[in-house]
């Protein structure tokens, strides 16, 4: 047989054979991403498709994941993961600047206080436990800052100096959620934003008097005009 005549054999990619995964397992999970399963899972929640046990063993793991293979699963049983998922970004289009830190309290307390830097977003779990994140001295680098905040048979308390913005978002399940709203006279001045809900827990968020942001025009001003 004239082996020359033989037409070439395609190339078949590395990993691309049987058993192989699909090349969205492997892509890097995003902030955005894994609030987004969160939601899900809280949507789940509220309509009695979960437990409090299973949604706090999922949500713990949403946060934990570091690829879309990891989160997929974990709402692969409830009817919300049929929908599209959110394409990602396309190339050169920047996302919220910096990582969100993770304050997670299961059977414990987590507190996040003094003088530190806030992140653009802030993710609090209390699961028979406490989340204390005091603001009054920390150094905010972004105008809005984002707290999503959950409870379950715990508690999450959020202190906030009194000239900044405070809003919230949010409701309770035989839990409280409270956000003790406030409108900075300063047209400049941070706003934080509490989203999220409480089952069986409490989820409360207000200004501690006294306690302000001195500089606040100076260091507003430095991070937007550099």
């Amino acid at each position: 047989m004239d082996l020359e005549k033989q037409p070439p054999q395609p190339v078949v990619p590395a990993g691309a054979g049987a058993g192989a995964a699909p090349a969205t397992d492997t892509l890097r999970a995003s902030d955005a991403d894994r609030d987004r399963f969160a939601d899900i899972l809280r949507e789940a929640l509220a309509e009695g498709r979960l437990d409090a046990e299973e949604h706090a063993e999922r949500i713990e793991a949403v946060y934990t994941a570091k690829t879309m293979g990891e989160l997929q699963p974990l709402v692969r049983d409830l009817p919300a993961a049929r929908e599209a998922p959110e394409r990602p970004l396309p190339a050169g289009v920047p996302g919220p600047r910096g990582a969100a830190e993770n304050l997670v309290a299961v059977f414990s307390s987590s507190v996040r206080k003094g003088r530190w830097r806030v992140s653009r977003r802030t993710n609090a779990f209390a699961i028979f436990g406490s989340v204390e994140i005091d603001l009054t001295r920390a150094l905010f680098e972004q105008r809005h800052t984002v707290i999503n905040a959950t409870s379950i048979f715990g508690s999450v308390e959020v202190r906030v100096p009194e000239n900044i913005t405070l809003r919230g978002n949010g409701n309770g399940v035989f839990g409280s959620f409270e956000v003790r709203t406030l409108e900075s006279v300063e047209p400049d001045a941070p706003v934080v934003t509490i989203h999220g809900y409480s089952v069986f827990g409490t989820v409360e968020a207000r200004p501690r008097r006294g306690r302000r942001v001195a500089d606040l025009q100076d260091r507003m001003r430095k991070y937007f005009l550099g």
